[in-house]
């Protein structure tokens, strides 16, 4: 019987993991299906290192965090560091790009990056700054196309070692009509783009906040809004605003719980059908200094509250 205990207890502290971090029995964060003991977390480091928080330290991280994760159709032009080699060239950020590339290099020698990929090696930073360095060197070699890669791309720059900025300048697009602007044969893609198109919600980015983003799936209208605060932190703020009925964003809005992506948090509320993004600017800001101020509040959680804090953490929901 004490065999059978200790295996318990040792199952149980196996297990066990603080806010934020992967247990070894959940799905590993880089999407291939496996659990994460069996990918990222497995011992000997058979895979790359997972970085749980990659985008830190970039211009703009929630809406980084946005556009590879919630967004359809976006770009943000990036500024390349006066160290980098090319650094004048146009480099723009991306959502997604025809078949999902890692990376392209337009006939006019613009760089486009991709956030949106097939590939996944741990440390999505790391990914794109091997991207872009390869991107940068076709570039330079007067090469065109598609640029991408195939291993794990090893020591190197990470995308924070090639940028530089406070912020990005984000621009929501309708669809992926970007992709063709460019373009002169717009007729050979024209197949591809209504494909893309018709699979893209409307979505829009609010401006009087950061990273929030309101989409329209249909049945359904909601608001995601990736925040950049500690989780436990931002839990304890939440809690405060539910229990004293101010986690509404919008008439008939509701607060139905948040997702975690790279690290940080991103609370959503389901909105009733035709509320549309306008509605939601003055009450987000509203909302953002209501959370503020629960985010100074170093009070302990009442009863309330704590109840409120444990029914947040435990409603995980989908991304898409």
């Amino acid at each position: 019987m004490a065999k059978k205990s200790r295996t318990k207890a040792r199952d149980q502290r196996s297990t066990e993991s603080t806010p934020g971090e992967v247990g070894p029995r959940q799905p590993c964060p880089c999407g291939s299906g496996k659990r994460y003991k069996a990918c990222h977390g497995a011992p000997g480091g058979g895979a790359d290192a997972f970085v749980n928080r990659p985008f830190e330290g970039l211009p703009s991280e929630c809406d980084i965090i946005a556009l590879r994760e919630l967004v359809p159709a976006g770009t943000a032009p990036l500024t390349l560091d006066p160290s980098v080699e090319g650094s004048d060239r146009k480099v723009t950020l991306c959502s997604l790009l025809p078949m999902a590339a890692p990376a392209m290099v337009r006939e006019s020698g613009e760089i486009w990056l991709g956030l949106q990929v097939q590939h996944s090696f741990g440390d999505p930073a790391r990914d794109l700054g091997a991207v872009l360095t390869k991107a940068l060197a076709a570039a330079e070699a007067g090469e065109t196309g598609v640029v991408g890669l195939t291993d794990a791309p090893g020591a190197g720059p990470r995308l924070q070692d090639l940028v530089t900025g406070d912020e990005l300048d984000v621009t929501v697009h309708e669809g992926f009509d970007y992709w063709i602007a460019d373009v002169e044969d717009k007729d050979s893609m024209a197949g591809a783009l209504d494909q893309a198109n018709e699979a893209a919600y409307p979505t829009a980015r609010l401006t009087q906040v950061e990273a929030a983003y309101w989409t329209n799936v249909g049945t359904k209208e909601h608001l995601r809004w990736v925040m950049p605060e500690p989780e436990d932190q931002l839990l304890d703020a939440l809690a405060r605003l539910h229990a004293a009925g101010k986690d509404d964003i919008a008439p008939g809005s509701r607060l139905v719980g948040m997702f975690r992506a790279h690290g940080l948090l991103a609370p959503v509320w389901d909105l009733p059908v035709g509320t549309g993004p306008e509605a939601l600017e003055d009450p987000a800001a509203q909302f953002a200094a209501d959370l503020a101020a629960a985010l100074a509040d170093e009070s302990p959680l009442s009863a309330e509250e704590r109840a409120a804090r444990s029914g947040l953490a435990n409603r995980q929901v989908t991304i898409r």
